[in-house]
């Protein structure tokens, strides 16, 4: 045992590590850079994987090939710097503070077994240079709510069309709409009419929001109805920046998408 115990015990000197070549070091960090870039987003669909092996690199790639977005990484991969907010849709209760606009509508349904409540949240979500979404969440509690409004509204993003459509203004930069548009949605009427630079946002501030995440600064705007049910008034609005994508006024410059 003795005998056994030297031999185990006598050191064995360590070979000297190999320097790998500058090359080949330059390759290892290359592969884990794209192994680092891969695990930051999982994508399930086709056009993710195409993102994942960057044949597609902007999101005015995939509007100009026509393809729908169907999960909401995407989005996040496209357009990092995403701008987010949520409309007032809810109504807080109480006696001190009943009455004030909240992030969440909250419902019950009457059951044998009691009450079961349901939250609503509507989310905008926009790169405030020529594309928004907006999406709704229901859920059992207020914050899975809010996430699932924030997915459905990156799934639900458009491209807008600006430009200068006033009569008053003729600059030719997108800062307004390029031309007059209606919409309805329930009893809400929306009419959108271009503003000269410097006019602002004239409306309601929650569609403020929306038009502020589109990349509009100036339009003057007219409604009918109970504009007081903020999701149907938010829907018109976005129903109407739709419709006026698909317009060809004459004689005016129009910017579609980024700037």
């Amino acid at each position: 045992m003795a005998r056994q115990k030297k031999l185990y015990d006598t050191k064995q000197e360590a070979a000297a590590p190999v320097a790998a070549p500058a090359v080949e070091a330059a390759e290892i960090a290359e592969v884990v850079e794209v192994k680092e870039e891969k695990s930051k987003f999982k994508f399930k669909t086709e056009l993710g994987r195409k993102i994942a092996r960057r044949e597609i690199t902007s999101i005015g790639e995939v509007f100009a090939a026509g393809l729908k977005i169907k999960e909401s990484t995407i989005v996040d991969a496209l357009i990092p710097n995403l701008y987010s907010e949520f409309v007032l849709i809810g109504q807080a209760h109480g006696k001190f503070g009943g009455g004030k606009r909240r992030l969440i509508k909250q419902t019950q349904k009457k059951t044998a077994e009691g009450n079961k409540p349901t939250f609503s949240a509507l989310a905008i979500v926009g790169n405030m240079n020529g594309y928004v979404g907006i999406g709704v969440g229901k859920a059992k509690e207020s914050i899975p709510a809010r996430e699932e409004a924030l997915r459905n509204a990156k799934i639900n993003i458009i491209e807008v069309v600006r430009g200068c459509g006033s009569w008053k203004c003729g600059c030719g930069e997108p800062h307004s709409i390029p031309a007059q548009v209606e919409s309805k949605s329930g009893s809400v009427e929306v009419k959108l009419i271009p503003a000269p630079k410097g006019t602002g946002l004239i409306c309601e501030p929650e569609i403020a929001k929306l038009l502020k995440a589109a990349g509009y600064t100036d339009i003057w705007t007219k409604t009918w109805g109970q504009t007081r049910h903020k999701g149907n008034f938010v829907y018109a609005v976005f129903d109407a920046l739709k419709k006026c994508a698909a317009l060809r006024p004459k004689g005016y410059k129009i910017y579609r998408g980024a700037v």
